[in-house]
């Protein structure tokens, strides 16, 4: 059985935001082309599917980690805000974002609310160990091939 831990977490936070695409209930807000992640960064993200690849990367946080609430996500997408002359200090990320995502995946069915945070509910376990499975597949057709060479 292949799960989430298998496969690096690049490959399959970018496979999951393309699965995450097709859903309808999985949308940007209209304010997401102009919005920055946090008060550390200093504009927006350039990759026009950011709001994917994010929901992604929150599912497979609530995954590995959860239960998970806004703040602990919030934290995970901080950084350091440039004070000019002063010390870099951390800021969170933003909480509107992570907010509006977790409703978007409680919509969907793969996020439950509990009173400990978000955790992945079986749905959502299934939809995430599926993508792992057919990157794993994927990835066994092609080394055969790479073999040769």
């Amino acid at each position: 059985m292949t799960t989430v831990y298998d496969i690096p977490a690049d490959m399959f936070i970018r496979r999951v935001a393309e699965e995450l695409k097709k859903n309808p209930e999985i949308q940007p807000p209209d304010w997401a082309a102009f919005v920055k992640t946090g008060v550390h960064k200093q504009m927006p993200p350039e990759n026009d599917d950011w709001w994917y690849v994010r929901a992604a990367a929150i599912l497979r946080r609530i995954y590995t980690d959860g239960p998970v609430g806004t703040q602990r996500m919030r934290s995970a997408y901080g950084g350091k805000r440039d004070r000019g002359s002063a010390p870099y200090q951390f800021r969170r990320g933003s909480g509107s974002i992570v907010r509006k995502i977790f409703q978007q995946l409680e919509a969907t069915g793969y996020v439950a609310r509990s009173s400990a945070g978000r955790t992945i509910t079986p749905a959502g376990r299934s939809f995430l160990d599926n993508v792992a499975h057919s990157l794993k597949e994927e990835a066994a057709e092609v080394a055969p091939q790479l073999a040769n060479y």
